[in-house]
């Protein structure tokens, strides 16, 4: 990943390559990246309630000539806390960055959340992080922002010491889509059903996930059906199944494919999440490259199959579905695919 202890991540916005400087702690930030407008938090799939809060952000730095900058953590409160109860990522933090850069973010001062930053007070957080670390002067949180040990702070106190220490502090009211909050949680219950038309609509965009191809064990080319193998780089996965998938990163068109994500329980029962992509009529090698994984449509639940003949009768009967509902026909060469759009 291009970005080092204070590093740049490049992404495309609107056709135009920007740059978003990236700080891993304070004690990276440079003189001259001191003075910011600000908004903190996780930011887990940065969805269209998160965008909102990115626009607002970038026309306050704009007036005030100033950084547009996203305070964030790695791991997440939750995952570092109680790691057995921590929700499931709908983005690692390769992909948040990414997104985050496409949003037009200048500056992202990336925080361990660890002993340190678990036992902090909501006073001493604001006068180590917000006055002396980053110089701000304009602080945008959600409603339903905490923080601080126990989750002792929130706006009130953040207005409180604003203007102790000259900053000013917005609250974001909450981001609706008409039928309910735009919201993380959600987009993990609709991913989780197989709803991706509700994902995409809270997102802004499809439900994808990033990922290098390692080299795997081989099964699936010994049964016929060789896959490319993503690790997911997370702790608990938002999906689980079998799905029909496109795929960009291989040649100019997204290329049609059937994905299982989970842990393999006919092969090694794994507790490692895995993602494994067959991809339809393409032959070539693929290890080392970076793919991005488009879900369309939910085929089954992942399930032991007992024996690796069955496994490979039902990858059959996946693909076959998994082609109809893409609109791939078994006869399409590898540059001649076109896939059904989403409509």
């Amino acid at each position: 990943m291009p970005w080092g202890e204070r590093g740049i991540y490049s992404a495309y916005l609107y056709g135009v390559l920007v740059s978003m400087r990236v700080i891993r702690g304070l004690h990276n930030l440079a003189p001259r990246q001191r003075g910011t407008v600000a908004t903190i938090g996780n930011f887990d799939g940065v969805h269209l309630g998160h965008r909102a809060v990115f626009g607002r952000l970038l026309a306050q730095g704009q007036a005030l000539r100033l950084p547009a900058t996203v305070i964030t953590f790695e791991p997440q409160a939750m995952e570092y806390l109680a790691p057995d109860a921590a929700p499931a990522r709908l983005t690692r933090l390769r992909e948040k960055l990414a997104a985050l850069a496409d949003c037009g973010i200048e500056q992202v001062v990336l925080l361990e959340f660890g002993p340190k930053l678990a036992r902090m007070g909501a006073r001493e957080f604001v006068r180590e992080l917000l006055v002396d670390g980053l110089s701000a002067r304009y602080l945008l949180v959600g409603d339903d922002f905490r923080f601080g040990h126990g989750r002792e702070g929130g706006f009130r106190l953040l207005r409180e010491m604003g203007r102790g220490h000259g900053f000013a502090v917005e609250n974001l009211h909450t981001i609706t889509d008409g039928d309910g909050r735009v919201s993380s949680t959600r987009i993990r219950e609709a991913l989780a059903r197989g709803d991706f038309a509700f994902a995409r609509r809270l997102l802004g965009r499809s439900y994808r996930i990033c990922g290098r191809v390692g080299h795997g064990d081989k099964r699936g080319r010994d049964i016929g059906f060789p896959t490319a193998n993503l690790n997911l780089h997370r702790r608990v996965s938002p999906l689980r199944g079998v799905y029909a998938v496109v795929v960009d990163g291989i040649t100019e068109r997204p290329w049609p494919g059937v994905a299982n994500l989970g842990t393999r329980p006919t092969v090694d029962g794994s507790a490692r999440y895995l993602l494994e992509v067959h991809l339809f009529d393409f032959t070539g090698n693929l290890y080392g490259r970076h793919l991005e994984v488009e879900f369309r449509h939910k085929l089954r639940d992942e399930k032991k199959f007992e024996s690796f003949a069955a496994l490979k009768t039902q990858i059959g009967r996946d693909s076959v579905t998994a082609r109809t509902f893409l609109g791939v026909s078994a006869t399409d060469s590898g540059q001649s695919i076109r896939i059904r759009s989403q409509g």
